[in-house]
């Protein structure tokens, strides 16, 4: 049986303002590789304190936007106080999709922003894993 998960891949289009975004959500760029015969750089991303758990690959050459797709969902993240993340993202022109609420009666405040290739990711207050 697996034991842990290693970490979620993406591809994106744009190495800096990938990288902005996901500074700005206070990952931490920990390693970078070339891979596939050369053709792509794979970056691992993580907060502090945790293990890389996210990949950045950029295929070469690509400048078309990848399609999402239906079966992707999002990404989640934790936060102690929602109010004052969304204001320090603010600060970064990060804006959620709508205002926090529960999904349902007295469960965490969530919300979700998109990443720069339109990735979404759920900030979530409170819930630490």
């Amino acid at each position: 049986m697996p034991v842990e998960l290693l970490h979620t891949m993406i591809r994106v289009l744009d190495e800096e303002r990938s990288l902005d975004f996901y500074r700005t959500l206070g990952f931490e760029e920990r390693g970078r590789k070339r891979v596939g015969g050369d053709t792509a750089t794979i970056i691992f991303l993580g907060l502090p304190g945790d293990g890389d758990r996210l990949e950045l690959t950029l295929n070469d050459g690509r400048t078309e936007p990848y399609e999402i797709g239906e079966g992707y969902g999002h990404i989640a993240i934790s936060v102690t106080d929602m109010d004052a993340e969304l204001a320090r993202l603010a600060e970064a022109d990060v804006h959620p999709e709508k205002p926090p609420y529960s999904a349902y009666p007295g469960g965490s405040r969530i919300c979700f922003v998109r990443d720069p290739d339109d990735y979404r990711i759920e900030i979530i207050e409170g819930r630490a894993g």
